[in-house]
């Protein structure tokens, strides 16, 4: 077992708790960067004319918007990363999990062997198989005299074990949130399910009964939920947590009536309308939360953090069909370790803190959340079971032109995310440093360089021209991950280790 690390600025209480900050994590599902109006980017694209999001518009223009923001490349690991602080390639959930518990959802391989991560996901208990164990997020927050909340996906771990269930993490309310990835329906009038004969899917979204028959959808549903939720806390003038973890934009992509005929009067085919409709519903719940704080006149002492678990979803011809998400200028989609599998559209308000339309250049990454809402809350002195790899980045939203060009930022994915071949989607992983970024295809052993500064989109390879660049970073990157002990694949022929990235010629 990892020893329990005593973390210094945490959990003391030396300022007012009427003073402590209430927090909302409102998380999207599979978003890509260019999937809203926001431009994220130097220029305005024909994609962020193509959606209306109107809230994360007012998000930007009252808080910072952060053009260099990463996740996994897939969801499980960016939540577990969120609600540990961990790096995927440190606590081993490198992949999505299965609903259905010690399930591997790796593919077959013809080359290489499946590595053995922890295919049951996050387990805040010690001793549960193939799970990492540690203290969430929540559970401190709680014990800081947070009311803590929990609506929508969860997606931490597998069913049976303490992590498929919210609660367990420290919420205290937990509202439609179990191992499910995503719904099996949007639509209140499916009652978010798709029953065959009768018999509920494997899919379908728990708790939300009262909505059954209805024409709610899904979006709106874990929304009002959740509002109803704050009531309490707002009521007895105590602080809260709130994660809103929308389904949306996660596949199927049910129609969203009331948002389907702009865009389909728009020239958009029917995919792509009700992809754009699936987002506009998902900023039509953050403008409800927006609305909500405002109404209860809380808005002030509150800080609502945006983003998404990991890049759009590209249904490129190797998934057997046309893209409804468009991630360029970015290469690759989700599951590739390509800045369009993981960079993130990223907005934090927190007035009185964040200066309005300011931006940030600097990089940060998923497990930065945990850190960071721990210092925001003033919580000091916890223990903490797991070492903790995420930078606060606090200091950033007291000033958005801070540079740390040192730090280094690691993706792992070494697993067979679909059936089909793709562009760099299968076994590989990644590694930046300033605005220099290195990846690595174990499959091909093969490393790649890309300068994201002047080639924001990875299509010029500088790996032959810049070897001196490539061997610095291959160093960084192996002992990086050979601390972390991260799993590392094996051949099937002859079941022989993949050479590490400094070992590569």
């Amino acid at each position: 077992m990892l020893a329990i690390l005593l973390i210094s600025g945490f959990f003391s209480f030396g300022q007012n708790k009427k003073t402590q900050p209430n927090i909302i994590v409102f998380l999207v599902d599979d978003m890509g960067w260019q999937d809203t109006s926001v431009p994220f980017w130097t220029k305005v694209t024909d994609f962020n004319k193509r959606y209306h999001t109107p809230n994360m518009e007012r998000l930007a223009r009252e808080g910072m918007k952060f053009t260099n923001a990463y996740a996994m490349p897939v969801c499980t690991p960016s939540r577990v990363s969120l609600m540990t602080g961990v790096n995927a390639a440190h606590h081993r959930v490198t992949h999505w999990t299965s609903p259905d518990k010690d399930k591997n959802t790796d593919f077959a391989d013809s080359t290489l062997n499946s590595v053995d991560w922890n295919i049951n996901g996050f387990s805040p208990v010690a001793g549960i198989p193939h799970t990492f164990y540690g203290t969430p997020l929540p559970a401190i927050l709680n014990q800081a005299g947070y009311y803590t909340i929990h609506s929508g996906k969860a997606h931490f771990g597998s069913a049976g074990t303490p992590g498929s269930d919210p609660k367990n993490l420290g919420f205290q309310v937990n509202i439609a949130g179990n191992e499910i990835g995503h719904p099996a329906s949007y639509l209140g009038e499916k009652n978010y399910d798709n029953a065959k004969n009768g018999k509920p899917s494997r899919n379908a979204v728990p708790g939300l009964e009262a909505y059954h028959g209805t024409d709610v959808f899904l979006s709106d549903a874990i929304t009002t939920e959740a509002l109803k939720a704050l009531e309490k806390p707002v009521n007895d003038k105590k602080p809260f947590f709130l994660y809103l973890a929308q389904y949306a934009v996660h596949v199927p992509l049910d129609a969203d009536k009331r948002f389907m005929s702009k865009y389909l009067k728009a020239g958009l085919d029917s995919t792509e309308a009700k992809y754009a409709a699936l987002i506009e519903g998902m900023d039509k719940s953050l403008g409800d939360v927006l609305n909500f704080l405002d109404d209860r006149k809380i808005a002030d002492n509150t800080v609502i953090l945006f983003m998404s678990d990991n890049g759009g979803l590209s249904l490129t011809p190797q998934r057997g069909g046309n893209a409804w998400t468009h991630n360029l200028p970015l290469k690759g989609g989700k599951g590739s370790v390509y800045e369009g599998g993981i960079r993130e559209p990223m907005l934090i308000r927190w007035p009185g803190v964040v200066k309005p339309k300011s931006v940030a250049d600097q990089y940060v990454i998923v497990e930065d959340f945990f850190p960071t809402i721990l210092e925001i809350a003033g919580v000091k002195n916890q223990k903490i079971i797991q070492q903790i790899d995420g930078k606060s980045f606090l200091p950033i939203l007291k000033n958005p032109s801070f540079k740390d060009e040192n730090r280094e930022l690691v993706w792992h994915h070494p697993n067979r995310w679909i059936p089909a071949e793709g562009p760099k989607i299968h076994f590989s992983s990644a590694f930046r440093k300033g605005d220099w970024k290195l990846i690595y295809d174990y499959r091909k052993g093969k490393l790649e360089l890309y300068n994201l500064k002047n080639d924001i989109g990875e299509q010029n390879d500088l790996a032959l021209t810049n070897p001196q660049k490539v061997k610095e970073l291959a160093l960084l990157f192996t002992k990086q991950l050979k601390k972390w002990d991260a799993q590392w694949p094996t051949y099937k022929q002859n079941r022989k280790v993949v050479p590490w990235p400094d070992e590569v010629n």
